[in-house]
Parts: structure tokens; sequence; C-alpha cells
């Protein structure tokens, strides 16, 4: 039994990840900023008021898990907001790059110390961050926190490695959530996948940008 955190649990893939991991009997914890019906209904600890976009929850965050050691910390939460060359708005853009980007690093390094060797850092990134992949423009906010949170994501691999923590960065697929207005695939296949491509990790693949049907992307 693994003990798992998962940011951003209380809806759409982050609450089909809480669900799949308690279902195979894992400890689990999820952090959001506010509970529901369908996260109560999951037989997991949830910490609430957690905003991975604001410092000042952090603590917070730290007391709900205390000294336990923790697993697998599932960066997860993230906000997507829609603009183009004609509607960029700055302050949106930086919005999405408190949360995206600096959301997982903001985590990972409030849980530090209840990581141990054998522990995984995943981030939930997107292939819209990949540069080589973009063909066809927009998303300005969306795709440069994305592209940003790989380069998190690297240099965690870099520092983490030699304490034997593994990192990847993991693309769900595009998902039917509330972020693509119902249209892809089920979350509940995306959480699927996502937790294959997490037992498969070690560090020996720590730091790949994999989709979550199990092939890597370019960067």
């Amino acid at each position: 039994m693994a003990t798992v955190l998962v940011t951003g649990c209380n809806r759409g893939i982050g609450l089909q990840l809480c669900k799949q991991f308690a279902e195979r009997g894992d400890d689990v914890i999820g952090a959001c900023r506010e509970s529901n019906d369908d996260l109560d209904a999951i037989p997991i600890r949830v910490i609430s008021g957690i905003d991975v976009g604001d410092d000042s929850t952090m603590s917070a965050l730290k007391d709900g898990v205390g000294d336990q050691a923790i697993d697998i910390v599932l960066n997860n939460a993230g906000i997507c907001l829609r603009d183009d060359l004609d509607s960029v708005d700055y302050e949106s853009m930086l919005q999405q790059y408190r949360v995206n980007t600096l959301g997982p690093l903001r985590v990972t390094r409030t849980l530090l110390d209840n990581l141990r060797s054998g522990s995984k850092v995943i981030i939930i990134t997107s292939r819209v961050g990949s540069i080589e992949d973009n063909s066809s423009g927009g998303y300005y906010g969306y795709r440069a926190s994305k592209t940003a949170v790989n380069q998190v994501g690297m240099n965690l691999k870099h520092d983490l490695g030699p304490r034997g923590i593994a990192i990847a960065l993991l693309h769900p697929g595009y998902v039917a959530t509330d972020m693509t207005d119902g249209q892809g695939v089920a979350p509940e296949d995306a959480a699927r996948g996502l937790i294959s491509r997490i037992d498969d990790l070690t560090l020996e693949t720590s730091g790949g940008f994999w989709h979550a049907e199990g092939y890597e992307l370019p960067w």
C-alpha cells in the first residue's frame, strides 16, 4: 500500500485518481481549495483550503500531512484560460504561471521532508507545452505555463535523483472535463493510464515526458 497525495482532487482527473488509488487499497490524501459531495463520497483524507497558486496555504498543507511519509506526490491542480494573439491578458498569463508552473514546485518543496528514497513526484503537464509539437498557436498563457513546468520537472529530476526520488511529467490526453467543455476521453480512462505510468516509473526513467497511453512526447 502506498501513500498518495493528489492536488486538485475535487473534480475531473484528480477525482478519478483519488477514487482509483483508493479502490486498489492505497492511502490517499486529497488537497483542494474546497471539497464537494463527490469527493466526500470517497474514503480518503481531504485537506481543503489549499490553493497551489497561493504560498500562504502551504502551511496548512504541511500541517495537514504532518510527519507522514508520502510515496507519491501527484501535482494535478491546474487552470486553463483560453486566449489568442488578439485577446492575450498578461495577468491571466501570470495566474496560469502561478498555478500551473509554480504550483507543483510549491507543493513539492513544502512536502520535501515527507519524501524518502523510492518516492515519486508526478507533474500533470500537457503536450501543448511541447515546443516541437506546437502546430496551431494560441493558448499563450497555458502553453507557456506548461512548457515552464516541464523545465521545473527536469530540474527536480536532477535535484531529487540523488535522494532516490523519481520524477515524471505526464500528459493525460485530451480529457472530457470542465477545462475541455466535456470533450475528449473519459476522466476514468485517463486516470487509469496515468496510474499505469506512475507504477512503471523508476529512477532510470525519471524526467521523462510521457502520454498517459505510454509513449514519450517531444519537448
